[in-house]
């Protein structure tokens, strides 16, 4: 298993992206149920260990990741500026993880402006894809989010973003204003 395990973080180390189980399943010729234990024996190691990284279960896969104590030095070393969300692509992109598949017209009737060139700006960065079209007249395209979307927010999947409870439990306020807007949204009709 010594040698097993050595395979397998050199796989994690060299993809650019999280693999999947099914993917390591396939690579290594080995099946799901032998290989689950194993991934999670190194997880468990790797959080334990005091270095500066870690294998993290992301977007249906896993990927080391740096510790965010090390975010600092990372930066020196790249070159690439961090993006930068603004406040109304946070708003954006928080309407459509929450409430995809969403049309641009919805995200514009509950943020109540022009949303175009936000959504542009976010399926350019990768953080939204288009799922399809909406079966209405004029077949508008739909939005959810992206793979790379739980990448960056290191979320395994759409379920393990925050619930409106745990926002309140951390300021009072975001719950009264993100509990007003579901009203808003509810008795408009919107869904």
């Amino acid at each position: 298993m010594a040698e097993m395990r050595k395979i397998i973080e050199s796989l994690l180390f060299a993809s650019e992206s999280p693999l999947s189980l099914d993917r390591l399943s396939a690579l290594l010729e080995i099946g799901r149920v032998e290989l689950r234990p194993l991934m999670q024996q190194i997880v468990d190691d790797f959080e334990q260990a005091d270095h500066g990284f870690y294998l993290a279960e992301v977007a249906g896969g896993y990927q080391f990741r740096t510790r965010s104590e090390c975010a600092d030095w990372i930066r020196k070393l790249s070159k690439e500026r961090p993006f930068r969300f603004s406040p109304a692509a946070l708003e954006t992109l928080a309407m459509i993880a929450y409430r995809q598949p969403i049309t641009r017209s919805e995200v514009e009737y509950l943020r109540g402006v022009d949303s175009g060139g936000v959504i542009k700006t976010l399926l350019e960065k990768g953080l939204l894809k288009v799922l399809g079209k909406k079966e209405v007249p004029g077949r508008p395209l739909v939005y959810g989010t992206s793979r790379k979307f739980l990448e960056f927010f290191g979320l395994r999947d759409i379920a393990d973003l925050p619930t409106l409870r745990e926002f309140g439990e951390l300021d009072p306020a975001v719950e009264t204003l993100w509990s007003d807007q579901l009203n808003q949204v509810e008795s408009s009709g919107y869904e």
